[in-house]
């Protein structure tokens, strides 16, 4: 069992409990208590390379996860000591402190001259500077010095804020003309259509530029109304809509765009979308005629072959395998299943060869030669599904399934008594796929000290968050902003800069995520650095694969928000912190507003109806308690969950299925599926969902300790060839 401490040792992210960043580019004044001048602040010049060592060599920035308080004595001592750069990072971190606590006239004692001392964050510090003349009352001061950037840093991001503040129009005009891509920019425009919405122009220039930014959809129903439009603005308007999963308004905007392989087949998909399926055929075949070669074309006949049956759709799953080798293995798997359904054994089994002997490397191949091992071990005959899913992990090492097959092949090797080659085949899923449940599975299996289903709930495991990574991408100004906490200027520095957004770059993506988490939007964070395993292009999987060997990445994708409130909570109920995390993490992605169509609410998604029966219990009145407010909605679920744990003798796997599908569900459950393998139990549960449900929220909890819990972390990187940064 993990040594348990009388107190959890926990040091908070940097940027935990960040800023409220809103719609656009603005933070709620209103909320934070401030005024706008208050808020905005903004970077760039000469840059002075930030390597990894530089990074961690600087006694500043891991200040940068303290409050202002807990960090002023240390912080003011580099600031008169402290030798550069730390000495100059100290000053600018300190003087922003004074400026949040509205102490201007202490700020601008660190703030002047420091532009000649720190260029790499020189327009910044200008209007650091004038924000504390606002504070002082001293607005021509502060005016004088937004007019210095302007003149000084034209081309620098920073610049749109000066213009942003001062707000001349003809200044305006500059930055909607040099720099598009900023969030400030975006919000002049805005401010500009509520005075005169029939300007069109600046409509497209928001779809061009701002495709991914709250309220871009009604941007573009305003703008949809407003003719005369070219084909190509209805080629972006259509792309833009696609983006935002507006696929009926994406699929009438392409019908007016130039037709290229692309909107002809988004046409088509948003009538198919729209179960008009008559008119979606006609345009998949007008795209086979019109561009018979493009990747379009085959995916157009998979769908073809999905809105067809017998024959007909296995003519169109010819084509794909005789003409579009990248999609033929999704074509051979989907072909060899009507077959079996059509009872074409020969047929099928010459398909089921094609795609082993031709595709062997393929997802498809991989569900293949899974389905069989499954078949084999359900009629207990182990050896064969040992073949079967054997060469999964080494053929497929990229497939989900790889860890799944590799941890089944373990538990096979066992039941036929080659106890050696079950130890060598757990090692190697700790060894090739460190981040999965299965090697937690693996891990506990070994004897480990990560617990199991029976001991998870009681552990009290050590959690050290360390100082965020550096960014993979963006300028040494970015960089400098982001490590300093500096999260708005940052933000708005990166949007400015990150114009590749249709394409990204490896280290782009994940930058980006990064930002998203920075802003509080986990959901969006998560996806955008978890699909970078998506990548298909050679070199960018390369650069994807050495990246995932970093720590780092991992701890982007498993972000810990939220730290104090599930820590003092999860003590309270006598539940392991990080799987109440590990709970949040899949039920919500931490996002604290979000609702399920059901109506269960917030981080732990708490029914309105259970929160009413819970909140009595713990002597709570129901009416004064907030289901989207954090504090509240952990105090419930974690009740809830410990309520779990009780029902079921703390057994953990039970509980979180539970918390899933309900006690009535499980309770069918241990009356039907043979209780003796806990493994073989979870692979039984009959709702796919809970079944997933619990694999994932035990990899959450397995990320989250390794990743955060050193003891551990120490112990799986002797297996993984994962590297800390």
């Amino acid at each position: 069992m993990l040594k348990k401490l009388q107190k959890t040792q926990i040091y908070l992210l940097a940027g935990a409990g960040l800023l409220a960043f809103c719609a656009g580019a603005m933070v709620s004044a209103p909320q934070l208590g401030k005024t706008l001048g208050e808020w905005l602040n903004l970077s760039q010049s000469e840059p002075e390379k930030l390597s990894e060592a530089h990074k961690t060599k600087s006694i500043v920035f891991p200040l940068v996860s303290q409050s202002i308080p807990e960090r002023f004595q240390k912080l003011t001592e580099i600031a008169e000591k402290g030798n550069s750069p730390d000495r100059q990072r100290a000053r600018y971190l300190l003087a922003s402190d004074y400026i949040e606590t509205s102490q201007g006239k202490k700020a601008l004692e660190l703030l002047t001259g420091l532009e000649n001392d720190y260029p790499i964050l020189a327009p910044y510090i200008l209007l650091k500077q004038a924000q504390a003349h606002d504070i002082l009352g001293e607005k021509p001061q502060a005016s004088d010095l937004r007019q210095k950037v302007l003149k000084t840093y034209p081309k620098e991001a920073a610049v749109v804020k000066a213009i942003y503040l001062i707000g001349q129009p003809k200044l305006q005009d500059i930055a909607i003309t040099k720099f598009p891509y900023h969030p400030l920019t975006w919000e002049i425009i805005r401010k500009r259509l509520q005075d005169n919405p029939k300007q069109p122009k600046l409509r497209l220039t928001l779809a061009k530029y701002a495709a991914n930014d709250p309220g871009i959809v009604g941007i573009l129903d305003e703008l949809v109304k407003q003719p005369p439009l070219t084909p190509e603005d209805w080629q972006l308007i259509g792309s833009v809509y696609w983006e935002n999963n507006q696929f009926t308004k994406a699929k009438d905007a392409y019908i007016q765009a130039p037709k290229t392989a692309e909107s002809i087949y988004r046409i088509g998909r948003g009538f198919q979308l729209n179960k008009e399926q008559d008119k979606a055929i006609a345009v998949y075949k007008q795209l086979i005629q019109k561009f018979p070669t493009a990747t379009e074309t085959g995916t157009a006949l998979l769908r073809l072959a999905e809105m067809s049956q017998g024959a007909t759709s296995i003519t169109y799953l010819n084509q794909i395998i005789n003409k579009f080798p990248e999609q033929a293995p999704v074509a051979l798997e989907k072909k060899g299943k009507l077959q079996e359904s059509l009872k074409d054994t020969k047929g099928a089994s010459e398909t089921w060869e094609l795609l082993l002997g031709k595709y062997n490397t393929s997802e498809a191949a991989a569900e293949y030669r899974w389905r069989n091992a499954i078949a084999k071990a359900k009629a207990n005959d182990y050896n064969s599904a040992w073949q079967w899913a054997q060469p999964i992990a080494t053929n497929n090492p990229d497939s989900i399934l790889a860890p799944r097959a590799s941890f089944w092949v373990a538990k096979w090797a066992t039941r036929l008594g080659k106890q050696q080659e079950a130890i060598t085949a757990y090692k190697y899923v700790l060894s090739e796929f460190p981040h999965s449940y299965y090697a937690w599975r693996s891990a506990s299996i070994l004897g480990l000290n990560v617990g199991d289903f029976q001991t998870v709930r009681f552990l009290n495991p050590q959690i050290i968050i360390p100082q965020r990574p550096l960014p993979t991408a963006g300028s040494e100004t970015f960089k400098e902003l982001y490590l300093l906490g500096q999260d708005r200027d940052a933000w708005l520095q990166w949007q400015a800069e990150f114009t590749n957004r249709n394409k990204p770059r490896v280290g782009e993506q994940f930058t980006d995520g990064l930002m998203q988490l920075v802003k509080g939007e986990y959901l969006i964070g998560i996806d955008k650095i978890s699909k970078l395993e998506d990548r298909t292009i050679p070199a960018e999987k390369e650069e994807y694969h050495a990246l995932s060997k970093k720590i780092t990445y991992w701890q982007a994708r498993y972000p810990f928000p939220y730290t104090q409130d599930i820590q003092q909570w999860s003590i309270t109920r006598k539940l392991n912190p990080l799987l109440v995390t590990a709970l949040i993490r899949q039920e919500s992605r931490f996002q604290p507003k979000i609702k399920s169509v059901v109506g269960a609410t917030g981080l732990m998604q708490i029914m309105p109806a259970t929160g009413a029966w819970i909140a009595p219990q713990i002597n709570t009145d129901f009416k004064k308690i907030n289901l989207e407010n954090p504090q509240d909605n952990i105090m419930l679920g974690t009740w809830y969950l410990d309520y779990t744990h009780q029902q079921y003798a703390n057994n953990s796997m039970l509980a979180i299925a539970s918390y899933n599908a309900g006690p009535g569900n499980v309770a069918k459950w241990l009356q039907t599926i043979p209780k003796q393998d806990p493994d073989d139990f979870v692979e039984e549960i009959p709702f796919d969902e809970t079944k997933n449900y619990v694999r994932q929220v035990f990899g959450n909890y397995w990320n989250y300790l390794r990743l955060y819990n050193p003891e551990i972390g120490q112990l799986v990187s002797q297996y993984s060839q994962e590297q800390p940064e």
